[in-house]
């Protein structure tokens, strides 16, 4: 029976990722990770206060097979480019190394569309250098979730993310060929497709991107 940790269980594609893993046969407990508890109570279901500067207060009983990594922000959330960095390269990463020394076989991280360690775009480049980081640990199955926008109920959502998400369903329709990983995803169906991939239990690197999804 697979065990699994869902780093970032509060956001918008997490919270999802828990539900679904909870009603999930295949998985015999499901950990959250979180900043607040969740008002709910499931017999596969053990909530972990966090902090992720220093997850060594984990229980080293925790040891699961799978972890979902579902942490991130943005700059405008973050306040800054450092404080970004922070979120989505560092505690990523030491996510990642701490549970591959508790024995976790799948990582499954949700990344961006552009990542790339290479890019001029400030945002893009640290989601690439995320994934090369990871890339050196090691895990049996470790798969990359590039989406671009997320669509769902968001607990707050920016006017930029309004005004992107409207473009974007705008011009959905016109979004084929190269264009078709641009397409915005449901939250819902990201969760869905990421617990597929993880039952696979395939071993090596993948790159998920629309028309995947």
């Amino acid at each position: 029976m697979k065990t699994a940790i869902v780093a970032g269980a509060t956001g918008l594609v997490g919270k999802q990722l828990m539900y679904k893993l909870l009603e999930n046969d295949n998985y015999q407990k499901v950990y959250a990770l979180v900043r607040k508890l969740y008002e709910i109570k499931h017999e596969k279901l053990i909530q972990i206060l966090v902090n992720y500067d220093n997850l060594d207060l984990i229980s080293s009983d925790i040891c699961p097979t799978d972890v979902f990594c579902c942490l991130g922000t943005t700059i405008a959330k973050a306040g800054s480019e450092e404080a970004f960095y922070k979120v989505d390269f560092t505690y990523i990463q030491q996510i990642a190394k701490f549970f591959k020394k508790r024995g976790a076989i799948n990582f499954l991280l949700i990344s961006a569309v552009g990542a790339h360690a290479d890019s001029s775009i400030f945002y893009s480049r640290i989601k690439g250098e995320t994934e090369q980081a990871i890339r050196q640990l090691d895990y049996e199955g470790l798969h990359f979730f590039r989406p671009s926008l997320l669509l769902g109920q968001r607990e707050e959502m920016r006017i930029g993310e309004r005004v992107g998400i409207g473009f974007a369903m705008l011009f959905q329709p016109f979004m084929f060929g190269g264009l078709e990983k641009y397409k915005p995803i449901h939250a819902a169906a990201l969760a869905d497709y990421m617990i597929l991939r993880s039952l696979e239990s395939k071993k090596g690197v993948f790159i998920r991107e629309n028309p995947d999804f």
